[in-house]
């Protein structure tokens, strides 16, 4: 006698969720795999994102230079990722102080990084500089630090470390952006990112560089629902995306309607 019809969606079911289960177990297996031994910079180490790729990297057994410009956070980094690994698994990371905003150090860190380890096997931007504000009230100066950080610090340690990767003929190279560089936002005129219940959590972002290292992968658009309805609502519908951000503008502002 046949199983009866009404079991064999839940059979199903379960086979499906098994196998998902047995993919995701060997996908990690095969990206911790593809960063071991690997020398790994991670610029802005101590933000939320920073820790996480350095945990995610440090427990795959990947060598660690964690770029930041407080020592005393660095320290407790190095602690905590030391303190919960397999020695024998793992190395002992490398703390560099690096503030991308002063280009004049950028060329000395990365002399010093190579120096240390002969080679950059993969370069993980992911420092930024974050401001909340109109953009008429955000001074020149500012804007120009922003774009030090921003842009000019991590350019010029890209093209520091970029020759030993061509000569080597080997390298990869990972610029980590919130979804602001594909649309605006009101309010966030130089970057700002804002931590809330739409935004995608630093262990999944984290997981997600992983992959994107063993993979290849030229881009990745992680975000959730919310954030990447508006980026299609902006590209399709643009009038749409303007006329929705008006009116939270204006909500915000508490500025009455014309006429």
């Amino acid at each position: 006698m046949g199983v009866p019809a009404v079991l064999m969606l839940p059979l199903v079911l379960l086979g499906i969720s098994g196998l998902l289960f047995i993919y995701q177990e060997v996908s990690n297996l095969w990206s911790k795999s593809a960063v071991q031994n690997k020398v790994v910079v991670i610029t802005d180490a101590i933000s939320g994102l920073g820790k996480e790729c350095a945990r995610v990297f440090h427990t795959s057994g990947a060598r660690l230079v964690l770029c930041g410009k407080n020592w005393e956070r660095l320290q407790s980094l190095h602690d905590a990722l030391i303190s919960v690994a397999d020695p024998s698994k793992t190395f002992t990371p490398k703390l560099v102080l690096l503030d991308l905003s002063d280009i004049s150090c950028v060329q000395d860190v990365a002399k010093e990084v190579l120096d240390c380890y002969g080679c950059v096997d993969i370069l993980i931007n992911n420092a930024s500089m974050k401001v909340k504000g109109p953009a008429h009230k955000i001074s020149l100066e500012l804007d120009k630090k922003i774009m030090d950080a921003n842009y000019f610090g991590p350019i010029t340690l890209t093209k520091a470390l970029l020759p030993n990767m061509i000569s080597r003929r080997t390298g990869q190279i990972v610029l980590v952006n919130n979804i602001q560089g594909k649309l605006g936002i009101p309010f966030r005129t130089a970057f700002f990112f804002r931590r809330l219940t739409y935004g995608v959590h630093p262990v999944d972002v984290a997981e997600e560089v992983m992959r994107t290292v063993r993979r290849k992968k030229q881009e990745v658009f992680l975000a959730n629902p919310i954030p990447k309805a508006a980026v299609y609502l902006r590209t399709f519908f643009p009038e749409v995306f303007f006329a929705v951000v008006a009116c939270g503008v204006k909500e915000k502002l508490n500025v009455p309607e014309e006429g």
